[in-house]
């Protein structure tokens, strides 16, 4: 005999330890509540696979002790909806949440220098959506009582203050030009092939370069390069697939070797050999380099 499907309210139950599925006993209309947040989780986000029962359960982990009613009523639903698929890894709510959410932090800390802001972006992103072994996703512990863009917001506010205050942080836009080019080739002999005078250049080109290149790609290489994650890794971040993502990469390296070789034939007296042989010089130090002209 088939089970009958069980409501909402049971369903919801399920997810509590006895002594807690009792504080629902006191919430009038649970059931046309919880269908009413159920349906608009979904009309907000209809790409959405997330099954209701794991949505359920994912509001039982987060009922406070008291006040469950109040907590109920006032539950910003589609945003826990949101949360609780990214920390499931369903691809197009990671999709969502950079696009509603991540892309919408630095105009609400735009007080604070852009590579601060940039980096406190990055951070968040590993810090929210990756996993570790067996700790979940940070962002499985954001309960609903609030907007969701709000508390990414103070999160990210958090990292980047921090992130300004720190001694000795200097944004790579302000190194001097010998570390850049230093960084770009240590200890390598044709570092001395380049003249004294167009070290300087060389270091603003790779820095206008690095800041001309659009957001998105800007983070994937620094996640890349700097952070060191792979393509499943980044795949999980961005919502797309491996091969996907490892496509987006080459596409943002391409672009920033680009930009770069389009700006040094424009300011430095080099024939089409010597730009070529420098660039290929660029391009095998690229790893290297992103990772200190990024910090």
């Amino acid at each position: 005999m088939t089970r009958p499907a069980l409501g909402l309210t049971a369903r919801l139950r399920e997810g509590l330890p006895p002594a807690r599925a009792a504080l629902l006993d006191d919430v009038e209309g649970l059931e046309p509540l919880l269908e009413r947040h159920v349906a608009a989780a979904r009309e907000a986000w209809p790409e959405l696979t997330l099954e209701v029962s794991a949505f359920l359960r994912h509001i039982a982990r987060h009922l406070p002790a008291e006040n469950v009613p109040e907590v109920l009523r006032q539950l910003h639903a589609s945003d826990l909806y949101l949360a609780c698929a990214c920390a499931a890894g369903e691809e197009a709510a990671l999709r969502g949440f950079e696009r509603r959410v991540l892309q919408r932090i630095p105009e609400r800390i735009h007080s604070l220098p852009q590579d601060v802001v940039d980096e406190a972006l990055q951070q968040l992103r590993e810090q929210l959506l990756l996993g570790r072994g067996d700790t979940p996703a940070k962002i499985s512990t954001y309960s609903g009582r609030g907007p969701l863009l709000a508390w990414v917001t103070i999160s990210a506010a958090r990292l980047a203050a921090g992130l300004a205050n720190r001694e000795g942080h200097v944004p790579f836009s302000e190194k001097p030009p010998e570390t850049y080019v230093q960084l770009l080739t240590p200890g390598d002999p044709e570092l001395e092939l380049l003249r004294k005078d167009s070290r300087a250049i060389v270091a603003d080109v790779l820095r206008k370069a690095l800041a001309a290149l659009p957001g998105t790609e800007r983070a994937l290489l620094r996640l890349h390069h700097l952070h060191g994650y792979n393509m499943t890794q980044l795949a999980t971040v961005f919502g797309d697939s491996r091969s996907g993502i490892a496509r987006r990469v080459l596409l943002a390296r391409g672009r920033l070797l680009k930009l770069t070789r389009a700006e040094l034939a424009t300011r430095l007296q080099l024939d089409d050999t010597q730009l070529e042989s420098f660039l290929g010089l660029i391009r095998s130090r690229l790893d290297l380099s992103l990772s200190h002209l990024m910090l």
